[in-house]
Order: C-alpha cells, then sequence, then structure tokens
C-alpha cells in the first residue's frame, strides 16, 4: 500500500507479522501536515490489525532518517489556529505511537533533526547506524521543542533533554544516543544494520502477540496524560511561531 505525491510518500509492507512503514520526501525526509496526518492514521489503523505484532518505522533513501517539520509551512504560519495545527502533527504522531497496541522498532539510517528525533524518541527499539547524529536546532529559529520534550525525557531524562535542546547548533553522535538511551544498537553500515535488524525483529514477531501487547503498555506508564500535554505543547508553539523574534529568525534563514 502506499502513495507517492510531491506531499511525500508513505508505504506500508505488512509481512511474518511484522508491518514495515517507510516514509519518504525528497527534502530529508521532513513531513508536510499531511505526512504527519497519514502516518497517524497508518499507525492507528495498525494498531487494530490482530495480523501484525511489530511495526518497524523507517525512512526512504541512506541519508537523513528525518529533517523534522516543513520549514516551508512553518514560515507560512499566520495566525494561532495555524500555528497549533502545524505543531499539533507531531503531537499526533507521537500519541499514535504511545497508544499503539504492538511494539515499534526504529530504523535509523542517518541524521535526525527536530520531530524527528521526537520519532525516534517514541520508538520502542531503535537500530541506528553511526550516522545517526541528532539535533534539536528549533532554538535556532525563536521555538522550542516543546510538543516532542515528553518522548525525548522520557528516554533520555531531563539532562538529556537540556543538553540536546540548550545547544541547538551542535550534532550528538550515535554513541552519544546510545549512552543516553535513545538509540539501543548501534552499527558500522547500512547494510550490517540491516542484516541484524531482520534478525531481531524475525526474532521479536515470533513471541505471544499477546505479551508484546502487555509489555507495550507498560513501558508507555504512566504517559496517559500525553494527549493533553503535547496539545497544550502544540499551542504554546504555536504562539512562539507567531512571535517577531521567531519571524525575523525565520526570514534570515529564507534567505
Amino acid at each position: 500500500m502506499g502513495t507517492n505525491r510531491p506531499n511525500g510518500s508513505l508505504y506500508t509492507n505488512i509481512k511474518n507479522r511484522i508491518a514495515t512503514v517507510e516514509f519518504g520526501h525528497p527534502a530529508s525526509n521532513s513531513f508536510v501536515s499531511e505526512l504527519l496526518e497519514r502516518l497517524t492514521a497508518e499507525l492507528n489503523k495498525l494498531s487494530e490489525n490482530k495480523d501484525v505484532s511489530l511495526i518497524v518505522l523507517k525512512s526512504e533513501g541512506d541519508r537523513a532518517f528525518c529533517a523534522g517539520a516543513s520549514f516551508d509551512e512553518l514560515v507560512a504560519i499566520s495566525n494561532l489556529s495555524e500555528g497549533k495545527a502545524f505543531f499539533s502533527g507531531f503531537a499526533n504522531v507521537i500519541n499514535a505511537m504511545r497508544t499503539c497496541a504492538q511494539p515499534i522498532v526504529g530504523r535509523i539510517q542517518g541524521r535526525a533533526v527536530g520531530g524527528g528525533v521526537g520519532l525516534v524518541a517514541a520508538c520502542d527499539y531503535v537500530y541506528a547506524t553511526e550516522d545517526a547524529s541528532v539535533k534539536l536546532s528549533e532554538l535556532t529559529i525563536g521555538i522550542a521543542p516543546l510538543v516532542i520534550a515528553p518522548a525525548v525525557e522520557r528516554k533520555i531524562g531531563k539532562d538529556g533533554l537540556g543538553e540536546l535542546a540548550l545547544a541547538p547548533t551542535e550534532w550528538k553522535n550515535a554513541y552519544w544516543s546510545k549512552e543516553k538511551g535513545l538509540f539501543s544498537k548501534v552499527y558500522g553500515s547500512i547494510n550490517e544494520m540491516d542484516k541484524e535488524l531482520d534478525i531481531f525483529t524475525g526474532k521479536l514477531a515470533a513471541y505471544n502477540p499477546d505479551a508484546l501487547a502487555e509489555m507495550k503498555k507498560v513501558l508507555w506508564e504512566g504517559t496517559e496524560h500525553w494527549k493533553k500535554l503535547l496539545e497544550d505543547r502544540a499551542e504554546m508553539s504555536g504562539k512562539l511561531a507567531l512571535s517577531p523574534n521567531t519571524k525575523a529568525a525565520l526570514e534570515k534563514f529564507k534567505k
């Protein structure tokens, strides 16, 4: 199943109880709002699918994993409801990942920025390559990573979140992410990662699906309030996006 448009692509392939969901966009696999909506809907649908024990989330190509939200859409925000709607995109995906019945394994082949780091953090187990550096660059354009912060903090703690968010021009390498708990495994090449990922997911998908689903619930205990929390954070972010500081910073970036 899949559709390919200028708004990006989303493909799902189900085999041996493993659903592989692959997203893509010509701009470093960044997300326009429509693509975030489609990913949210796809995860919600897979959550109901009794023939699926496990989900693998990946992106197209061999370069960036995800460059976050669409810069063009961010620049175009002109009022608070547009702002809230824009930032709700990642809020909805993270909540769909959180409530999804099956564990989600991330396959991270390259760099992740902003919302892309939020996606990585919302996975339950993460395979990455040495090229998978991470950065939260939001402060440089006058906003803050408020929506994804709960997901990132859940994985790497408040200190790790601070290290990323307050050094918005600094890339943290894959071994930093592994040490902090954002990545589970790191490999020297994409080929090596994919080989190990196949073995791992094959084993995992063969276990009792009810046991996997119960384990998934346990991993996310204490996040039941996130639906409202992330909505509130989306609104806060929308306000920041409209501030004169942000508008000036975005103009500079556009040039």
